[in-house]
């Protein structure tokens, strides 16, 4: 079993008692099971980006390119994710060194033909963020992907990107499905505390706050 750190308080990990009960009795939790069928664990500690973004296509049931590993099976991995239209948005020289930013998560996403929905943190607010995911988290097809900052919660260190895949009202909690599993475990975090997380300047983005992004099919 993978050595994770430690969490901070008042984080939460999926793998506790409390926080395998706050799934089963979470309301908004459709996001979850799909999300979970496609979990992988980012390839390089660059990737977050990239693995989010990998589960979400294909939990979405985006026709995927060719996977010679796996023929005559097709599946979006990350090693066939970028191409040459996301290097267009942002080469993977770049992406390597420091990963990638909330406009680019979105503008990747929309190179597959799917709707994605950038939300700024400092252009939203905790209330809006809580019921879009919320709603999001309880449809069909409906996705959402985090940027945020570790530091804000007491984790080690910068920027990550990860999907959300639950919320529990009672107790006012999203489910992050951290894909640095190697690091930490999914985690359940208070809806103020990631909306903070994400309202942080990001200097690879000119400053701009992070936020979420909204996933759907279809442009």
């Amino acid at each position: 079993m993978a050595e994770t750190l430690p969490l901070a308080e008042p984080l939460i990990s999926l793998n506790s008692e409390r926080g395998a009960r706050l799934l089963l009795e979470s309301e908004a939790n459709r996001s979850y099971w799909p999300l979970s069928i496609q979990f992988v664990t980012q390839k390089n500690q660059a990737f977050c980006g990239v693995a989010t973004i990998v589960m979400v296509l294909n939990a979405l049931g985006v026709p995927a390119p060719a996977t010679p590993e796996f023929e005559p099976f097709k599946t979006f991995t990350q090693d066939n994710l970028l191409n040459e239209e996301t290097e267009k948005v942002l080469p993977l020289a770049v992406l390597s060194r420091i990963g990638m930013t909330l406009d680019q998560i979105g503008q990747i996403l929309k190179t597959f033909s799917v709707k994605a929905d950038v939300r700024h943190a400092a252009d939203s607010s905790l209330e809006e963020f809580r019921a879009l995911a919320t709603q999001a988290l309880s449809a069909p097809n409906q996705y959402v992907i985090v940027n945020y900052l570790r530091r804000s919660l007491g984790q080690e260190r910068g920027g990550h990107i990860s999907p959300l895949a639950a919320y529990d009202a009672d107790s006012d909690r999203f489910l992050v499905l951290d894909v640095s599993r190697y690091k930490y475990p999914p985690i359940w975090v208070q809806a103020a505390d990631l909306f903070a997380a994400m309202n942080t300047p990001d200097s690879d983005n000119q400053n701009r706050t992070r936020g979420f992004v909204l996933v759907t099919s279809g442009r």
